[in-house]
């Protein structure tokens, strides 16, 4: 037996993730901050291509190593599935888009900074509860996810506890609409028996 570096995107992804951490915390204390967080309303600078690329590389960038483990556990049990499934290419992309939209709300609407993969996890969430969608239908899975994660998120987001909800209920977007606009599957063999 070998060990198969099965989810390119997902595992480097997450490895780029630690390793952003570990040389934050140990060599460049403030490389998150400056590269890898996205600024609050007022503090993005069109003519600064540095805050167009935070847009986008907050998702790269966590607080601390919780952050990061509660993150990527979920990532990494969500994501090699949807990329079998999507591909590398499209989950990239879907990554990607949902990093750049939740980036550009932060930048438009509130006032604080950004950084973590959260939308990112979100995304991956409502996705999943996607994989067995057939056109003319909603998976029952689909509602369940949206009513428990997103509607945990809706009313979380009434607490000033400093955790960008509105990143978690974006990405959660993001994810229906990919899952509701991707090509829908060859339907699987009925065994009768």
């Amino acid at each position: 037996m070998k060990i198969k570096y099965n989810s390119p995107v997902v595992l480097t992804f997450v490895f780029l993730c630690a390793i952003i951490l570990f040389l934050n915390q140990m060599l460049f204390h403030n490389l998150i901050q400056y590269w890898f967080s996205v600024p609050g309303k007022g503090g993005f600078s069109s003519s600064n291509p540095r805050n167009w690329v935070d847009l986008v590389s907050h998702v790269l960038g966590h607080a601390n190593w919780n952050h990061l483990t509660g993150n990527l556990l979920i990532i990494l049990i969500v994501g090699p599935m949807l990329e079998d499934i999507y591909g590398s290419a499209a989950l990239m992309l879907m990554m990607f888009i949902t990093a750049f939209i939740t980036g550009g709300i932060n930048v438009l609407f509130f006032s604080t900074g950004l950084l973590g993969a959260s939308g990112i996890v979100f995304m991956m969430i409502l996705l999943a509860s996607f994989t067995n969608f057939r056109k003319g239908e909603i998976p029952l899975t689909f509602i369940l996810v949206l009513i428990f994660y997103i509607g945990n998120e809706v009313i979380s987001s009434l607490n000033n506890d400093g955790i960008a909800h509105f990143v978690h209920i974006i990405g959660g977007f993001c994810g229906s609409v990919f899952g509701f606009f991707r090509k829908t599957p060859p339907a699987p063999p009925r065994v009768s028996g």
